[in-house]
């Protein structure tokens, strides 16, 4: 599958990818602007200003894949003007089309573009995530949960969520969209666990796995509509977690509250490994 061509080039979005001489690929503004039918340059432009903070909403270095350059275009009488563009990377362009004018039917093929490439990366890591025993399983995706809770809090806290206390209320109103009214203390005690274990350390990785989503999806919810107050984050945490628990429900999966508690925690599982990994160093 491919981003349509544009009305003028009628070239693609794989197309215009280019390739620097380290390998690396990149693509340049003001050709993508044309692959996604904005025919003014200026009118592109507070696109990419978006996508850059966006990018810097993720937590993420701007820097990194948004590089400003100059190129040089032909005018009349064979001459050439110098002009600023910027050098993308893919995740640049992703986020550009994520902030596009939703009006235009180039951009709506455009984020199911690259849904269909980010599925196909997460069908290609499945496979590697397949493989891996359970206890190895759960550190990888407490290790996702870390960083995208992350996240989360850039994401809350530009809705308004500020203190401690406010974040703790927002969790918890995506605990208990996930788990049916449970909140963090309701499931700590179902856990059975003690005053200083954490609940994200004591799920299997099914569990954690419904939790990451969870997470994910109510950042992405956040930011893309422009949630501000914090009962409008808190709800829209809570709606998140409760469509979560509605598709497990439909798929016939176990609710997470009713998931067995794992015999180890996080904690031991990474000493148990860095053992593992000095023994072998040895």
């Amino acid at each position: 599958m491919a981003l349509p061509a544009g009305p003028k080039q009628g070239k693609t979005f794989e197309e215009i990818r280019h390739v620097a001489e380290d390998g690396a690929e990149y693509w340049r503004a003001r050709q993508l602007a044309v692959v996604l039918e904005y025919s003014q340059y200026r009118n592109f432009q507070p696109v990419i200003e978006r996508a850059i903070e966006a990018c810097k909403n993720s937590s993420l270095s701007p820097r990194d894949h948004f590089a400003q350059i100059h190129t040089m275009v032909e005018i009349g009488s064979g001459g050439q003007r110098r002009i600023e563009d910027w050098k993308l990377s893919r995740y640049a362009c992703y986020l550009i089309v994520q902030n596009g004018d939703p009006s235009k039917a180039v951009i709506a093929q455009g984020q199911t573009y690259f849904a269909v490439q980010a599925r196909r990366q997460e069908i290609s890591d499945s496979e590697q995530f397949e493989r891996l025993s359970e206890e190895d399983r759960r550190l990888v995706l407490r290790s996702e949960m870390t960083h995208h809770n992350r996240a989360l809090v850039v994401a809350a806290k530009g809705a308004g969520v500020e203190t401690a206390l406010d974040y703790a209320i927002f969790q918890d109103h995506g605990y208990k969209g996930l788990y049916g009214g449970l909140g963090a203390k309701d499931i700590h005690q179902h856990k059975r666990l003690k005053k200083s274990q954490k609940i994200l350390d004591h799920m299997g990785s099914t569990e954690l796995a419904a939790n990451l989503f969870r997470a994910t999806q109510a950042e992405e919810k956040i930011w893309r509509d422009r949630i501000q107050g914090k009962s409008q984050a808190n709800q829209a945490h809570h709606d998140v977690g409760r469509k979560v628990r509605k598709t497990i429900q439909e798929l016939g999966g176990t609710m997470p509250e009713a998931l067995p508690v794992p015999d180890k925690g996080i904690p031991q599982l990474e000493r148990e490994r860095a053992k593992r990994l000095k023994k072998d160093g040895d």
